[in-house]
């Protein structure tokens, strides 16, 4: 029997999180028959290959591993469109959790919706004893509260569910783009080709950094990452968002509506969790610009 839906999860390095998030798509409730799953090891040196094998055996839905060379994450996710048999793909990151019923909202929502390229769903806020992935899920988690309307911002490939037609109609992934913003650059072709982009009612929950090292090294990879995006369309995002100062303004104005949300006064340190995060991302553009502009 053809699926119906292909789970798409390309990872690096991710044993510390991906057995949960492997175990979240075996419980899911949509029908295991229609499913299948596509694993992409793009060069872990740790174990998450070794992870990912042992849970092959486990599996009762139709499943593909493919390990390589690293080759980054617009690479790995065309492998993932390029061996999908399902009508749609819900991408899975190695941090994720899926609630139960993720994947059967997901494709209700978009078999209601034939004109939707990218469905969207909803962040959860996870009990948090940490108070930096705490801070960090606020904004994601207030974003997809703040309105049913269409969904303004460019989604992530987590969380969302992708119509195989539009992925192709576009072209597929940029496989320039390896380290960050392939997500964004595909969701801008896919708009510009027609399709819509929406909020769909399913959920999910992602695990967060724990530690400001961590943080840092995130944006600071982001902020390198978006360079190659930047240089190829300055439409997709504004620079100046990504500046300290806009940073903490808008660090601000999301501790207001995260108190009336959580009612918890370390919400209000949110400006400096926003000033921090762009450091690390102006710090990490700029050492791309340098190499590019040097090498």
């Amino acid at each position: 029997m053809k699926p119906k839906v292909t789970i798409g999860v390309c990872v690096k390095n991710a044993e510390a999180t991906i057995k949960d998030a492997v175990e979240s798509i075996l419980v899911q409730d949509f029908p295991h028959e229609l499913m299948e799953v596509i694993f992409v090891d793009d060069g872990s040196d740790d174990k998450t290959l070794s992870i990912l094998n042992s849970y092959i055996s486990k599996v009762d839905m139709q499943v593909k591993v493919f390990h390589q060379e690293w080759k980054g994450l617009g690479p790995a996710r065309n492998k993932v469109v390029d061996n999908a048999s399902g009508e749609y793909i819900v991408w899975v990151d190695g941090d994720m959790i899926l609630p139960t019923d993720h994947v059967k909202k997901q494709v209700e929502f978009m078999d209601k919706n034939p004109e939707v390229g990218i469905g969207k769903a909803r962040y959860e806020l996870m009990d948090e004893e940490n108070i930096v992935a705490f801070l960090e899920s606020l904004p994601f988690v207030l974003d997809t509260l703040k309105t049913q309307s269409p969904h303004s911002r460019l989604p992530g490939t987590g969380g969302s569910i992708f119509n195989v037609k539009a992925i192709r109609q576009v072209g597929g992934f940029d496989n320039s783009l390896k380290g960050v913003g392939e997500d964004q650059d595909i969701a801008y072709n896919i708009m510009s080709a027609g399709w819509r982009i929406r909020l769909s009612n399913a959920s999910f929950f992602e695990k967060r950094e724990k530690s400001w090292n961590s943080l840092w090294k995130k944006y600071d990879w982001y902020g390198y990452g978006n360079y190659e995006l930047y240089q190829k369309n300055r439409r997709i995002f504004k620079i100046y968002k990504m500046i300290p100062p806009v940073g903490f303004l808008v660090g601000l104005s999301y501790s207001f509506s995260a108190y009336r949300l959580t009612g918890y006064k370390a919400v209000f340190l949110l400006p400096l969790h926003f000033v921090f995060k762009s450091l690390a991302w102006c710090w990490g553009f700029i050492k791309a610009a340098f190499v590019s502009t040097f090498s």
